[in-house]
């Protein structure tokens, strides 16, 4: 199986226009084109029935109290979690790609609501719980949108996109989250393949 992102290097900087957020001079960070990169496969190993695919960002902060806050560092050493970008699952074995801005086009205010596409099923990101409280943006987020670490942290984001070939479709809820998600996929993995890019917005790490 091979897998490959056209849009960026295996690792190298994802370019803005993939992104949620670009760097802003005024007002530190504004919204980006959030359009889907381009990504290309083939090969599947015998036995594959369905594709899913997986973005997620390792290097998130685990307390947000310094988030984009004027005057705060996020130290490098602070302890990091995973953010959920993309959840894509049973992807038809006769797609071998899916190109530029297909899935994403634009930051949507309330989140996209294309669940069911000829691509396959959309699953929640997490950007359903970061605007939770915000009542310009909150909403369910499906589908794919793209990086925006904090303008303030110490280190670049590396953002993992997983293509996983399955030996079954997998059956989840309409609204499923990453954990419902990598639950449903254990013992169905034959074989998975893996391409990352970096992103900062703290202009002193480009």
């Amino acid at each position: 199986m091979y897998f490959e992102i056209k849009s960026f290097k295996n690792g190298g900087k994802i370019p803005e226009k993939y992104a949620f957020c670009k760097p802003d001079e005024k007002t530190k960070v504004t919204f980006s084109q959030n359009l889907n990169p381009h990504l290309v496969w083939g090969d599947l190993p015998k036995g594959t029935k369905s594709l899913a695919i997986i973005c997620y960002d390792p290097d998130v902060p685990s307390v947000g109290d310094d988030v984009n806050v004027e005057g705060k560092i996020i130290p490098a050493d602070l302890p990091r979690v995973k953010f959920y970008h993309w959840l894509l699952c049973n992807i038809p074995i006769n797609i071998n790609e899916i190109p530029e801005g297909e899935l994403s086009n634009g930051v949507v205010a309330h989140g996209k609501s294309k669940i069911e596409t000829q691509f396959g099923h959309n699953g929640i990101n997490n950007y359903t719980d970061w605007f939770a409280g915000d009542e310009n943006m909150k909403g369910d987020y499906f589908g794919y949108d793209g990086p925006c670490p904090p303008w303030n942290d110490e280190i670049i984001h590396h953002y993992h996109f997983v293509l996983y070939a399955l030996n079954s479709y997998l059956v989840l809820p309409e609204k499923y989250k990453a954990d419902n998600l990598l639950k449903e996929m254990e013992g169905k993995i034959i074989e998975q393949m893996e391409w990352v890019g970096t992103y900062t917005l703290n202009k002193n790490l480009k």
